[in-house]
């Protein structure tokens, strides 16, 4: 049985043998797009993302991972332990059932259990996602996002110039590398179902992704030998543009660099005298001069509340936004009429909001997504009603603790 789907990629089976973010990630976007994905997951234990806090208290069960519940969320569960022979050849057969396999094991880790690329079927798309790639002398360590956003070079960008490097507010390599592979195996899919290419491997390491991502920095580097460095909310070249403060305790982003943009804001702060300012005059005037208009923005705002200081530049065209926490996007209106959280149907605890499909398409929009499955939720509908296995079969491999 392959669950329906509206999506482009309906009729697409995507195996999830992966772990924590990176892979699953990119297994969840092609569901989301209409793929059946199964998850792969060891016997008794599980995703380690199961193991994640923060928790909701359930009664009568193990408190449960909300982090679970997302990034589990829209495919079916099933457990097999791909260390055992008798696992690895269940594996197997359950691959050659399907179209996209996502992993992020440390490389080699598949090859040694007899399931690396020369293993499985020719026309595979086998994406793999590490923290260094598969090659390479880095290529044998282990590491998460935090080495990703490091060796990519972000980490180097992110923070006050004056002080250590600070980390992004969430697990930006992990996700992004998710993002990049889920396009990629897409692409392998039409060449190898439109152009008649066969399969691909797809080595996708977290630095790689941002790198991808790093604008001028390396040319910059390369050509006029700059080395880019923490700027915190500003731009050296660009000004009046920050994280400003409001009356009532907010942060309310203001970009206003060019020249349309600054003689807006000066009209929204009723200081149209600012433009004809020989200081302010031209962007490169305002960029050598930062710290003053930038002064003169903060002080405007700092005498304002956040909402007062939106309608004032929505009123004058100036591109605004507020720094918004998980409360302040659940009680906006545009977001509520876009439909961008939706309910998930979790089974351990419930109705939960969460992060809506994205993007989203016209035409055959995503419904809500399943929610995460209990482990082994689907062995019995994946391995007798997919593969075949009797009854007794599965009995068997339970009672082993090959399932």
């Amino acid at each position: 049985m392959t669950p329906a789907g509206n999506g482009p990629l309906a009729g697409i089976r995507v195996v999830d043998v992966g772990t924590r973010i990176s892979a699953p990630f990119c297994a969840g976007l092609l569901g989301e797009l209409g793929a059946d994905v199964i998850k792969v997951e060891l016997p008794g234990e599980g995703d380690f993302m199961r193991t994640m806090g923060p928790f909701v208290p359930v009664e009568g069960e193990p408190d449960y991972s909300l982090p679970w519940s997302v990034e589990g969320r829209g495919r079916r569960g099933v457990t097999c332990d791909l260390r055992r022979p008798e696992g690895q050849d269940l594996f197997k057969r359950l691959v050659a059932e399907a179209d996209v396999l996502c992993e992020n094991f440390r490389p080699g880790t598949m090859e040694r259990w007899g399931l690396g690329p020369d293993d499985l079927p020719d026309g595979l798309v086998y994406v793999r996602i590490s923290v260094f790639g598969q090659s390479g002398p880095y290529a044998p360590r282990p590491g998460l996002d935090r080495l990703g956003i490091a060796f990519g070079g972000l980490l180097h960008l992110t923070g006050e110039p004056d002080r250590a490097p600070v980390r992004p507010g969430v697990t930006v390599s992990d996700y992004l590398t998710g993002v990049f592979a889920a396009f990629a195996a897409v692409s392998a899919l039409y060449g190898r179902d439109v152009a008649g290419r066969g399969g691909e491997v797809i080595d996708a390491p977290l630095y790689g992704a941002v790198l991808r991502i790093l604008e001028w920095t390396l040319a910059g580097y390369d050509r006029l030998g700059i080395v880019r460095s923490r700027e915190g909310n500003r731009l050296s070249h660009s000004a009046p543009l920050d994280n400003y403060p409001s009356a009532d305790g907010f942060f309310v982003c203001i970009v206003a660099g060019s020249d349309a943009n600054f003689a807006r804001l000066c009209s929204a702060m009723e200081r149209d005298d600012l433009v004809t300012e020989p200081r302010f005059a031209t962007l490169a005037e305002r960029a050598a001069h930062g710290d003053e208009i930038n002064g003169i923005v903060a002080a405007w705002t700092s005498s304002l509340t956040a909402e007062e200081i939106t309608a004032r530049c929505v009123a004058h065209d100036v591109p605004v936004g507020t720094a918004y926490s998980a409360a302040d996007i659940f009680a906006d209106p545009h977001m509520r009429a876009r439909g961008d959280l939706v309910a998930v149907d979790d089974p351990v605890i419930g109705s939960v909001r969460q992060q809506a499909p994205f993007p989203r398409l016209t035409r055959s929009p995503a419904a809500a997504p399943s929610g995460a499955p209990r482990l082994g939720k689907h062995n019995r509908e994946v391995w007798c009603g997919l593969l075949g296995l009797s009854d007794e079969d599965l009995a068997d491999l339970i009672g082993r603790g090959v399932v």
